[in-house]
């Protein structure tokens, strides 16, 4: 099984991954800045290398870098779509010194535009810094659908790769709080929507997992994300979804409210839900 959890960067590199080890975690998720915005910490060349042996010594899946929650690529403010633009290509860029990993974000909201000028924009700006020659994948993040979110509709994602050039550098990311809350029940009925989720997207496009509780009920569109097997989703819906044969060789990343020590029970935990 590919696990781990969220690490700050602010540490470094290689002691992330170590960091992961310690907790039996064999990936990890990071902000390329901080979560708020702001600069980005200067590039260790080094320090990366370093990260970048141990992952090989320790057979790590992919790791998944994650964007800032203010990038809104669709905000009808040009500036803000321009700051998101901008911080989107040096992300990428700086991604390439972490050759063939994983870029997630959220897809952005529309401020009152309407999801199909939303649309419009996300795609327009990933056309901008997506290109032939990057080896990063970059995920859409399926949304909860609070406020003018895009993204809480497999048809919205759709919509959106629809329209980029480069169909092989983008991906999505699947948060289980995420679309639980949207209205998908994965409780009671995961294998119809990822039967949906290949129909509309399909499962190829699949790259990675969020793996979260949800503190409220289904369809709440709030985005609150709960400890593993303490929320509405509970421990059944996470065994049924990380032994589902389309899910078992995609990377998990815990984003639960949680210190390290709660991210190493509940990698223990789930890794015990294992069939195969």
């Amino acid at each position: 099984m590919i696990i781990g959890c969220h690490l700050s960067v602010s540490k470094g590199f290689e002691a992330m991954g170590k960091e992961a080890l310690s907790i039996g975690a064999n990936t990890f998720q990071f902000f390329t800045r901080n979560p708020r915005g702001g600069k980005a910490r200067e590039i260790d060349e080094q320090d990366i290398l370093k990260l970048i042996k141990l992952m090989k010594e320790n057979n790590f899946g992919k790791i998944l870098a994650h964007a800032p929650y203010t990038l809104n690529l669709c905000s009808k403010d040009e500036k803000i779509r321009k700051f998101a633009l901008n911080t989107m290509i040096d992300d990428l860029n700086r991604m390439e010194y972490l050759p063939n990993n994983l870029y997630n974000f959220h897809p952005g909201s529309h401020v009152g535009q309407g999801i199909d000028k939303g649309i419009e924009f996300i795609s327009l700006q990933l056309n901008k810094v997506l290109h032939k020659d990057m080896t990063t994948t970059v995920l859409l993040e399926t949304m909860a659908g609070k406020g003018s979110e895009v993204g809480s509709k497999f048809e919205e994602l759709r919509a959106i790769i629809d329209n980029i050039d480069f169909k092989d550098k983008i991906g999505v990311c699947l948060d289980t709080c995420h679309v639980f809350d949207a209205g998908y029940d994965i409780v009671n009925n995961l294998e119809n929507v990822l039967e949906e989720f290949d129909k509309i997207i399909g499962l190829k496009k699949l790259k990675a997992i969020h793996i979260n509780d949800s503190m409220n009920y289904l369809g709440c569109h709030k985005d609150r994300h709960q400890k593993i097997g303490k929320g509405a989703i509970g421990i059944n819906a996470f065994e049924k979804i990380i032994n589902y044969p389309a899910l078992i060789n995609l990377p998990y990343y815990l984003e639960t409210p949680n210190e390290l020590a709660g991210y190493s029970e509940e990698i223990k935990l789930l890794k015990s839900l294992q069939k195969a």
